[in-house]
């Protein structure tokens, strides 16, 4: 399950729009982070997860976080400052075998789309054609179908859908989305056919009767998805500091679990928004995490590329300058050369010793957050001033990554591995560390 949200400018402390997204996926589901540099293409079309659509002549620079298996992304960002993140939502209409993602419609759009308004066309142009569908499970079969937030530096939308159906609504200040749908009765656009189809399946009345949210969701996996539990929760934690939120906040949103602040992960919940994993009611964990500050003339990218962002250092990105080599692409099974594996070994290790061990590492890369934040402040300064190259905004990020592996790599030899008596969490993670050809 995910989350994902955003704030505008008139809302945030500095007046610029900042973007986030936690990427809750199977523990075993590593996550790449892939930058993709302005293309021409001479093929007529391009292979998405499941089905190929036509191609276009070019596509625009691209970030992308996205499950190794899968050709869409999670979440992502273009070079006009375009970010968007999916979610999961569960709705009474039925799901589709095969069709776009959620996913492959985000990397389709933010590859063609230089402002959130045309990116959100575009969505809605690619569902209204091809359809949304496919299994979404990497070792089991998920259908679903999705919302999405699309931002710029100007202005962000919330879309969410229901089979061919839709709805959309324009964000006025602060908004967040989870596993839920949650637009009501007001929104900017929709589906020609939203309320007629919820009279004819007797799920209204009337007009006054109709709620998108109330007709088209399916109660039972959206309450097992807690996703309208988080949706409150993070949209509560918005609005109460509507304009003083800042990037740190923002951090503390996205790293937040909902036992704080004596967090115990074989006692986790769906209603944290960093998940950790721990059996049949709570198979997903945050597996990536992505935030943006998207200014008119700048746009800082801070990704984890790592699964907790509890215990995970924000990393910049810029995408003038593109990424450096981060060695190894990891894949569902372990691998100690790929900095994902090495800090979900970390995270592994420390799930029972969590209350001994999380706080030190976290305030560790807290520290050296601060001194990339200054760092990068200043380099954004100067960059718009032409005083610096884009190969400085490179070094940097090229510093951070060192950072996070040495960070990690310093934690996996001191941790203690321990062992609890709660056996299905036990079994759980036994299980996924196997299949991961994992040994703690």
């Amino acid at each position: 399950m995910c989350d994902t949200l955003v704030v505008l400018s008139k809302a945030s402390r500095d007046g610029g729009v900042i973007f986030a997204k936690n990427s809750d996926r199977e523990p075993n589901e590593a996550q790449i982070l892939e930058y993709y540099p302005r293309m021409e293409h001479d093929k007529e079309t391009v292979k998405c997860t499941y089905i190929e659509v036509p191609q276009v002549k070019e596509t625009y620079a691209v970030l992308i976080s996205r499950p190794f298996w899968m050709w869409g992304a999670e979440m992502g960002v273009n070079e006009y400052g375009v970010a968007i993140g999916n979610e999961a939502v569960f709705t009474k209409e039925p799901y589709a075998k095969r069709g776009l993602t959620g996913m492959d419609m985000l990397r389709l759009a933010l590859e063609r789309s230089k402002t959130a308004k045309e990116a959100l066309n575009i969505i809605l142009k690619l569902l209204e054609k091809y359809g949304q569908g496919g299994n979404c499970g990497y070792t089991s079969k998920l259908y679903y179908h999705n919302s999405f937030i699309i931002a710029d530096p100007r202005e962000a939308w919330v879309l969410e859908t229901a089979g061919e159906y839709w709805a959309v609504q324009k964000v006025e200040n602060v908004r967040s989305i989870s596993n839920a749908l949650s637009i009501d009765k007001e929104w900017d656009m929709a589906h020609p056919k939203l309320v007629d189809h919820a009279i004819e399946k007797g799920w209204c009345k009337d007009d006054e009767d109709f709620s998108f949210a109330k007709c088209y969701t399916s109660w039972f996996y959206t309450y097992i998805s807690k996703g309208r539990e988080r949706q409150k929760f993070t949209q509560k934690m918005l609005e109460e500091k509507i304009g003083e939120i800042d990037l740190e906040y923002v951090k503390k949103i996205m790293r937040s679990h909902h036992t704080d602040p004596d967090y115990y992960p074989p006692k986790g919940s769906m209603r944290d928004i960093c998940m950790h994993a721990g059996g049949l009611t709570r198979p997903s964990q945050t597996v990536a995490s992505y935030i943006g500050q998207l200014y008119p003339d700048f746009q800082i990218h801070w990704f984890t590329a790592t699964s907790s962002p509890c215990i995970s250092l924000y990393k910049p990105v810029f995408i003038i300058s593109g990424l450096p080599d981060l060695g190894s692409k990891p894949t569902g099974e372990y691998n100690p050369e790929a900095l994902w594996w090495i800090h979900e070994k970390l995270h592994r290790k420390i799930l029972v010793t969590y209350r001994k061990y999380a706080s030190k590492i976290r305030s560790e890369i807290e520290s050296v957050e601060k001194r990339l934040e200054k760092k990068v402040q200043d380099l954004k300064i100067n960059y718009l001033e032409d005083k610096i190259q884009k190969i400085d905004l490179l070094n940097i990020t090229r510093e951070a990554f060192q950072e996070a592996r040495r960070i990690d790599e310093k934690w996996l030899a001191r941790v203690e591995t321990k062992f609890t008596l709660n056996i299905p969490f036990s079994l759980y993670w036994f299980r996924a560390n196997k299949q991961a050809m994992l040994k703690l």
